[in-house]
This record gives C-alpha cells, structure tokens and sequence, in this order.
C-alpha cells in the first residue's frame, strides 16, 4: 500500500524526507542533509553542490544583479532559513547547531531581516520557505522536462528580474519604508519609498535603522546627497555608472552604510583610472582621501603614479593641492620620473610660493633638493634670482656649499672627505638626454634588436666631459636554458622543439667599454615602459637593476607583445626609455 505524501513533505532519491519548518505534520524541525553552500556559476544561477544532485535540483534561479548581491542574498537572507539551503548533511550526519531547529531559525533570521515582531516574522519565515521550496519544485520540473534531450536549452529571464527590481524602485509598490535625505545647504529632503528587506539585505546600517521605525531621515553633504538616488539603485540592482568626480563621494555612502562590494568596487574604479585626465587633476585628492580613510592599498597606488609621471603633475592644477606630508614623501623618493632636478626645484619654489607654510615647514622642503644634481651655473643663478632660496638662505647654505664641493673635485677624491652613500648624491630617473636615451621599437614581436648611446659618466662637473657608450639589446622571444633545444645523438628524437610561446622578452643593457675612471662608482640601470592611457602616455613599469646584472629581471614577463592590442603596445610600438644613474661609495680608509 502506496504510503500518502505528507504536506510539506518531498522525497528524493537515496535521501531521507526533509523535513518543512512550519508544515502541518512535519514534525520535530530537522536538517535535511546540507553539505556546502551553494556557489553561483557565470550565468546568475546557483550551482549545485554535494547533496543537490541527489534532489535532482540542479540550479537555482535567482536574479542576476552582481556577485556582492547573490553573496549577501544568501549570507544573511537565505542562509538563516534553517540551515534548509546553506548546509544538507547526506546519510543522517548531525546538522550544525543552527540548523537543528530549522523553524526557529527561519523565524529568528526574519526577525534580524525585518525587525518584526515573532508573529510576524514566523509568517515572513514560512513565505521565505515556501517561496523557496517553489523555486527548487519548478528547478526539478525543468530539469525532468530536459531529460538530456540535445536540443534542450536554457531561458535566462533575469533581466526582466532585473528590470521589475528597478521599477519596484521608482514606483515605490508595496513599499514598507521610507528614507528622508536632508542636506543642510537645503530645507527641503529628497523621499525615497524603500522596501526594508532589500535595504537590509545589502546594508547591515539599515537593516538596525529600520528595525523599530519605518521612516528614517538620514543628513548628508550636498555631494552624497546628489549620489543618493544612484547609491539606493545599486542596492535593488547591484550596479551603478560613476564619473571621476563621483567616485569620492560614492565611496563615502559605501563606507558610512557598510556596503562593502560597492565599497571595494569604487576602490578599483580609482586604482584602475588614475591615468584619466580630468580639468582640475584627480590623483591628488584620491590619494588625501586614501590617507583619511585608512586605504593602503589605494594611497600606494596614487603616490606610485604620482611618482612615475611627476613631470605631468608638476604642470598642472593639481600640483598646488599637494598637501605638506605628500610633498614630503615625494621629494624622499629616488624612483621620481622627471626631466631634471632643477625641475622639480622650481615646482617646489611655486609650490612654497603658494602656500607660505611655516618657516620650518619650507626649510624641511628645500633641504629635500638634490643640490649636487644642478650644474653649477644653475645653482649659481638660483642664488641670484630665486626670491624663495634668498629667504631661506640660511637653512641650506651647508647644502649649496656641499654641491660647489662636488662638482669642483673628482668624485674619488670628494669620497674620502665626504660620506656619498647618502640620498643627496643619488640621481632621481631623470629623462635629460645626459642622463640616457629614448628606444622605440616598431613591432617589437618580430625578431632581435639592438642600438648604441651614450651617457655622461657623473652628474659632477669635474667629469663632464667623459662620456660612456652602452650597448641594450631586446629580444622578444628569449628562452631559458631549461627550455631550449636539446641535442641527441639518437635518430628518433635529434631536436625537442620549443615553442614561441615559452620565451619571454627580455633587455640587457651593458657597457661598450671599461675605464679606470670607474673606481668608485657603480651604474644602476632604470628602463621605464610607457604606455598610452585615456589618450596620454604615461610610465607604467619602471624595472631598475645594478651593474652586478645586465638586464633587468621579469622584464615585461606578463606582456604579450604577439598581439598588435597588447597594452603595451602604442602604434604596433614599445616605447621605453633607459637611463644610467652613478651610484657613488665611499672609499674604505686605512688605519695608520
């Protein structure tokens, strides 16, 4: 005798009944077998894990809407059901604790969602549930209906879904609350008709404002304020266009609200659009908002573009924006890419000019100049006309009379009076044709290149006249030893090939001559990689290496230079750049 189906009950193969939170007869609230969560593939859908293959549930629909939407969808909406989705222990294997009274669970995570009160959240617990149960019954129907037919096909609806969400928003249907935005520039507030479990569902700061009260008014700054209706957007749809300008303030209602995928989202839009030219310059001010809340990883990225393009910032609005600790931490740098250090002296001079800081502030500032990197006849007429170096005379004459020094002797012989190991003797990367020379190479993927320049062989005026030759050598398809080819003897296999593909690209820069007026002073050798961004070329790699090696390592290891689209490649060309910088040492003395 065929035993009668039980309300709220199912049966699948190899499984026992699960049993309903809620449903007449289901009896003691029991997990019906839960092991994994489930994961969501590339098409919007819920893939099936160890335990929903034997329900013959395959996927579960759900709406398309972004990755940190379906996260917090199941983290903290469907994962409370008890344990009914998040965990299936097959073969009886004891549940975890949250999941033993599946009931209570449905109706204790409805009270967290919504705020109401048990009544109320057990008939939100037993829709939830069976609005679920609905969704895996027509999952099966349709895996049934397919049957491995060949011809069987998918319909994918959730742009509609996606559309009703957005239209659920600006009609305000069925709306359970109401957020009220005032500025304080304005008496009058913008109104938003909400529904408190969507707004819970992304935000945690909601889901407590709107646990006791179904209207909230919030105060924000008119550049917030202006982004609210977008920020509210994204939480039904999990998507949001913004602008340069718009990226601070967006980030700012993702940080306050705790939406933590908008929040990391804003954060790589940043990161990934430094090079976007803008009227009034953006680096800057991304980088003091960085500072302010805390974000490494973005203050990291903006003071390394700042760096390797300085000459681009140092003509624009942006650069009086600089605030004293970023300026600081520039001038500290030895990596900065501009044309030479009276450049940077003279942005410093504007800078100071500008903002008239505190005496001790502008002293700290000037002795952050590389004076021995200025030719004489440069820092001569810096004492002479420069109205900022005439002021602050005093807080730099050691240093000016130190750079005098320098270029007034060999560096072998400043070296045994003078300590050289110091960051005032150490060249910055600069593009003045002393300092090294421009290499473009036209369809870089083609075979082996090479050319010859010259170089001077110090930054002091003693040596200006001697000048080095080097030699750089590029090759896009270098093998290893390990994979080149091997030699046998036998007939059968005289050759192992290598593929193309298993070469990288790689520079190797070394002198064309050897000379006594060496001692003393090693070279470092910088190349800079340019590549065009929003329309602009800009320094994207800078790989620098001493003369202890003759190229530089890794060089452009992840750079496919095969394809005409590389990133790397401006008009089918490699545009670098290598520059020669002396390192001097001090000379080791004898005791007597």
């Amino acid at each position: 005798m065929q035993r009668p189906r039980t309300k709220g009950r199912g049966r699948a193969r190899g499984h026992r009944r699960a049993a309903v939170p809620g449903a007449s007869g289901a009896g003691p609230a029991r997990c019906p077998g839960l092991t994994g969560v489930p994961r969501h593939n590339a098409l919007g859908m819920l893939d099936r894990g160890p335990g929903w293959d034997g329900l013959g549930l395959g996927a579960v629909p759900v709406v398309t809407a972004g990755p940190s939407f379906h996260q917090s969808m199941w983290r903290r909406g469907l994962g409370g059901l008890g344990g009914l989705v998040a965990y299936i222990s097959p073969g009886g294997h004891r549940a975890p604790a949250p999941c033993r009274a599946a009931g209570r669970c449905t109706c204790e995570a409805m009270v967290r969602l919504t705020g109401a009160r048990p009544a109320a959240a057990r008939r939100w617990g037993y829709a939830a549930t069976a609005f679920l149960l609905l969704l895996l019954t027509v999952q099966a129907a349709q895996r049934a209906d397919l049957g491995g037919d060949a011809t069987a096909a998918t319909i994918n609806h959730s742009l509609t879904l996606l559309q009703r969400l957005q239209e659920l928003l600006q009609n305000g249907n069925s709306s359970d609350s109401v957020l009220r935005v005032r500025t304080a520039a304005s008496d009058e507030a913008k109104v938003f008709h909400t529904h408190q479990l969507l707004l819970g569902l992304q935000s945690e700061v909601f889901e407590g404002l709107l646990r006791n009260q179904s209207v909230v008014t919030l105060h924000e700054p008119p550049e917030t304020a202006a982004l609210f209706e977008k920020f509210i957007r994204y939480l039904y749809c999990g998507g949001v266009s913004i602008l340069l300008h718009q990226a601070i303030p967006m980030h700012q209602l993702a940080s306050k609200y705790r939406v933590w995928g908008l929040q990391r989202g804003v954060a790589d839009y940043m990161k990934s659009h430094l090079a976007s030219e803008s009227s009034q310059g953006h680096v800057v001010g991304w980088y003091h908002y960085a500072v302010r809340v805390g974000d490494t990883a973005l203050q990291e990225s903006c003071l390394q573009f700042l760096a390797w393009n300085l000459s681009a910032v140092l003509g624009s609005a942006e650069w009086a924006s600089v605030s004293v600790e970023l300026l600081l931490l520039l001038l500290e740098r030895s990596d900065l890419v501009l044309h030479s250090e009276l450049e940077l002296y003279t942005a410093v001079e504007s800078w100071l000019s500008r903002r008239q800081p505190e005496d001790a502030v502008a002293e700290r500032v000037l002795r952050a100049i590389r004076y021995p990197m200025i030719a004489p006849s440069q820092l001569f007429r810096l004492q002479a006309q420069s109205a900022v170096l005439a002021r602050h005379h005093g807080a730099v004459r050691d240093l000016l009379f130190q750079a005098f020094q320098f270029h007034a002797a060999s560096p072998l012989h400043f070296a045994k009076y003078f300590d050289v190991n110091c960051s005032m003797f150490l060249p910055r990367n600069y593009l003045a044709p002393s300092w090294g020379s421009q290499w473009v190479i036209n369809n870089p993927a083609r075979d082996d290149r090479s050319t010859s320049f010259q170089t001077q062989l110090g930054p002091s005026s003693h040596d200006a006249g001697k000048r080095l030759t080097w030699n750089a050598l590029f090759s896009p398809r270098w093998l290893p030893v390990s994979l080149r080819p091997v030699y046998s003897d036998s007939v059968s296999g005289a050759v192992q090939a290598a593929r193309i593909e298993d070469g990288r690209p790689r520079l190797v820069v070394t002198p064309a001559m050897s000379s006594p007026d060496f001692a003393g002073v090693s070279f470092q050798k910088t190349v800079l990689v340019g590549v065009r961004q929003q329309g602009r070329v800009l320094v994207k790699h800078a790989y620098s290496f001493h003369q202890s090696s003759d190229e530089a390592a890794d060089f452009l290891a992840h750079a496919d230079l095969q394809k005409r689209t590389s990133e790397y490649l401006i008009d089918n060309s490699l545009h670098l750049h290598i520059i020669i910088k002396p390192v001097y040492h001090s000379l080791i003395k004898a005791k007597k």
